[in-house]
């Protein structure tokens, strides 16, 4: 089954580094963020990626042209005049990666309506170039099938990060308590699977995916949720880059799933 990343935004509210290269090309541990989800996905047999570029999308082109000679041991022999190079040890990943330039300021529908070709008539994942997680992509793939809807997408909840009042008619506190992951409301994490018919949904470059496409799916009773009780983190700004960046230092990371 193929994987769709979107990778095209201009990831503006984390404008340090991308103004350098694509949010999903920041670095975790050394490697971008988006090679993290594709070893997510590898890690359960999905292989075949298709990336939806755009802003800097040159910068993700050059950086697979040259992973496989990143990540084997090389020499470069000049003594003959010629420059004969020989592989050594080759770690680089056994995927295909298509990388299609989706346009510069194509939302995240359109972007995905662009790529239909790559698809063709078949059933397909797909997620966003800056979160990671620790769902299990095959049991995600299973719940898809089970139902028979056109489209699943994961659905976790965010712990508040403040305290939680119950506040009486007269504005007065009644009780206060530490948050609880239950207190937040159940968002969309990504991770999703849809069925070739979602294409028709998609009018073009200006159609958002969470907007008219998803909103149509949820009217026609064809967009189910799995739920995910795990790990899921995105990387908007340069707080959640580093905390990422110390889960994958501590050797803990809940995403490592290979």
């Amino acid at each position: 089954m193929k994987v769709v990343l979107l990778a095209g935004g201009f990831g503006s509210r984390i404008s340090e580094e991308s103004i350098f290269r694509p949010k999903p090309m920041i670095e975790i541990g050394g490697m971008p963020i988006l090679w993290h989800i594709m070893k997510t996905y590898a890690s359960y047999g999905h292989t075949e990626f298709i990336i939806c570029a755009g802003y800097k999308q040159e910068y993700i082109k050059m950086w697979f042209a040259n992973y496989f000679l990143q990540t084997s041991d090389v020499t470069f022999d000049y003594t003959k005049g010629t420059n004969e190079i020989t592989i050594h040890q080759i770690h680089a990943e056994p995927w295909k990666v298509t990388v299609v330039d989706t346009g510069l300021n194509t939302m995240t529908g359109g972007r995905i309506k662009r790529i239909q070709p790559y698809i063709g008539n078949e059933t397909f994942l797909m997620t966003y170039g800056d979160g990671v997680c620790d769902v299990d992509i095959n049991a995600l793939i299973e719940f898809h099938r089970s139902h028979g809807k056109k489209a699943t997408l994961t659905a976790v909840k965010l712990k508040q990060d403040k305290g939680v009042l119950n506040i009486g008619g007269d504005n007065a506190v009644k009780s206060f308590r530490e948050k609880n992951i239950s207190d937040g409301a159940p968002i969309n994490a990504g991770y999703m699977v849809f069925e070739p018919e979602v294409f028709d949904l998609i009018d073009g470059d200006d159609t958002v995916l969470e907007r008219e496409p998803l909103e149509r799916l949820v009217q026609q009773g064809e967009l189910m949720s799995f739920v995910h009780e795990g790990f899921w983190q995105c990387m908007d700004n340069i707080r959640e880059k580093e905390m990422l960046e110390k889960l994958w230092k501590s050797g803990n990371a809940p995403w490592k799933k290979w």
